[in-house]
C-alpha cells in the first residue's frame, strides 16, 4: 500500500492547527468567565465589608451639634459659642411631626476605668435607653440600659468589647461586678460587642455607656448636651425636614435664620444613600467588564469555528453528498461550539470559586467568616446557562455557513 507522506503531513498539520485554535479559544472563554466570577464575588465581599463599617446604625438617623455662629444677630456677635440643651429635644419633638425617635447624647473622652489592678482609658457616654434604636447594640453579656436605669439615675454601665477584654478575663461574665470611673463605682450590666467603624462620640467597643441622668449628676452638666440624635418616621427623608429642625433650634438660641454654620447636622441617611449608589455603580461596572470579557471570548469561538468550517469544506461536502441533511451539519457545528464554550466556562467558574475561597480565608479571622466573597449558587447556575447560550450564538454563523456548502463546489475545491 502506497502512503502519500505529503498528504499525511498536511492532515497532521491541519489537526494540530485546529487543536491549537481550539485551546486558544477555550482560554478566552475560560478567562472571561473567571474574571466575571472573581469580580462578582469580590464585589460582594467589598459590599459586605463596607456594610460592616456601618454596623448597628439606623439608616434614617441624623445627629445635630452646635458650632460657632457665623452671623451677628440680636445683639450677639459673630463667632459666638452656644450649647444645645435638653429643652431642644422637646422643642423638636413637639414642632416636627416627622420625627420618630429623638434623644440626647454626651460623652467625655480619656476617662480612666479601673477594675481590680487593671485599667483602661475609655470614652464615657451618657445616653437614654432610646438610643439603642439609633445605634443598635449587640449585647453578649447582660443587657442594655432601660428606662428605669435612666429614671432612677442608677450607677450602672454597659462596657464595650475592648473595655471588657482589657479589664476582665476572657470568658468571664462581668455582669454584677463594678468598674471605677473618676472615683465613682458603676455596676456592669452588659457588654456591647458592636464593632462598626462609624465613630459618633467614639467607637462603641471603646466606650462605657451610663444613664444620661447619672452622668448629668456625676459631672454636674446641668441641661447642656452635645448631640441631638434622631430618626425619622418611615417614608420621610431627613433632607426634607433638615431646615425645619435647624429653624426650631435657631429660634430657641437667638441664631440668625440665614446662619448656615451655627447648627451642624450629620445626615447618616444621605451617607448610606451615597454608599448604596456607589455599590450599584460598582456592580454595574463589574458586570459590564465581566460580560465584555466573556463576549470577547465568545466572538473568538465564533471566528475560530468559521475558520474550522472553511478548512473542513471538503469533509462537509462529502457528508452532504452521502446523504447528510443540513440539520445534521447545523447540529454538528453548534454542538462543537457549545461543548467548547461550556467546558472552558466550567473550568473558569471552578477556578474563580477556588480563588474566592482563598480570598475569603485570607481576609477573615481563623474560624470566623465575617465577609463572604463567594458567588451564590443561583448566580453560578445563571452563568452556566449564559455560557450555553453564548456557545449557541457563537456557533450560529459558522453553522449557517456550513449548511450552505454545496457538494459539487466542495469537490471542485479539492
Amino acid at each position: 500500500m502506497k502512503i502519500d507522506l505529503d498528504s499525511s503531513r498536511e492532515i497532521l498539520l491541519t489537526i494540530t492547527r485546529n487543536k491549537t485554535r481550539s485551546l486558544l479559544t477555550a482560554f478566552g472563554v475560560f478567562w472571561g468567565i473567571f474574571m466575571l466570577v472573581a469580580l462578582v464575588g469580590g464585589g460582594k465581599g467589598l459590599q459586605e465589608s463596607m456594610t460592616q463599617q456601618f454596623e448597628g446604625f439606623a439608616t434614617n438617623s441624623a445627629f445635630i451639634y452646635a458650632e460657632r455662629t457665623s452671623v451677628a444677630y440680636k445683639g450677639f456677635v459673630k463667632g459666638r459659642r452656644w450649647d444645645l440643651e435638653l429643652q431642644d429635644i422637646e422643642r423638636v419633638r413637639e414642632l416636627i411631626n416627622e420625627i420618630d425617635i429623638i434623644t440626647p447624647s454626651i460623652s467625655y473622652w480619656g476617662r480612666n476605668a479601673i477594675h481590680g489592678d487593671k485599667s483602661y482609658e475609655a470614652n464615657v457616654k451618657g445616653l437614654y435607653a432610646e438610643y439603642g434604636h439609633i445605634e443598635t447594640p449587640e449585647i453578649t453579656y447582660g443587657r442594655f440600659l432601660n428606662e428605669v436605669d435612666v429614671r432612677e439615675s442608677r450607677k450602672v454601665c454597659v462596657i464595650g468589647q475592648r473595655v471588657y477584654e482589657s479589664l476582665f478575663r476572657a470568658g468571664e461574665d462581668p455582669c454584677g461586678q463594678t468598674v471605677s470611673i473618676d472615683g465613682t463605682y458603676y455596676r456592669v450590666i452588659g457588654v456591647n460587642d458592636t464593632e462598626g467603624n462609624i465613630s459618633i462620640q467614639g467607637q462603641a467597643s471603646e466606650s462605657i455607656i451610663i444613664p444620661y441622668t447619672t452622668m448629668q449628676q456625676a459631672y454636674n452638666l446641668g441641661n447642656r448636651i452635645q448631640l441631638v440624635c434622631l430618626t425619622v418616621k418611615p417614608g420621610v427623608k431627613i433632607s426634607a425636614i433638615e431646615e425645619k429642625i435647624k429653624d426650631v433650634i435657631k429660634a430657641a438660641h437667638y441664631i440668625a435664620p440665614d446662619d448656615r454654620q451655627a447648627v451642624g447636622m450629620l445626615n447618616a441617611e444621605a451617607m448610606f444613600s451615597m454608599i448604596d449608589n456607589l455599590m450599584i455603580g460598582i456592580r454595574i461596572l463589574i458586570w459590564m467588564v465581566g460580560l465584555g470579557t466573556l463576549l470577547a471570548g465568545a466572538i473568538g469561538v465564533s471566528n475560530i469555528m468559521m475558520v474550522t468550517v472553511k478548512e473542513r469544506t471538503i469533509e462537509i461536502g462529502i457528508r452532504r453528498a452521502i446523504g447528510a441533511r443540513p440539520r445534521d451539519i447545523l447540529q454538528q457545528i453548534l454542538s462543537e461550539s457549545m461543548v467548547l464554550t461550556t467546558l472552558a466556562g466550567m473550568a473558569g467558574i471552578t477556578l474563580g470559586v477556588l480563588v474566592l475561597q482563598v480570598m475569603e480565608a485570607a481576609f477573615n479571622e481563623a474560624g470566623e467568616v465575617t465577609t463572604h466573597y463567594q458567588v451564590s449558587f443561583w448566580t453560578a447556575i445563571g452563568m452556566g446557562v449564559l455560557l450555553v447560550a453564548l456557545g449557541m450564538l457563537a456557533g450560529l454563523a459558522p453553522a449557517y455557513r456550513a449548511m450552505g456548502v454545496k457538494p459539487i463546489e466542495a469537490i471542485r475545491d479539492e
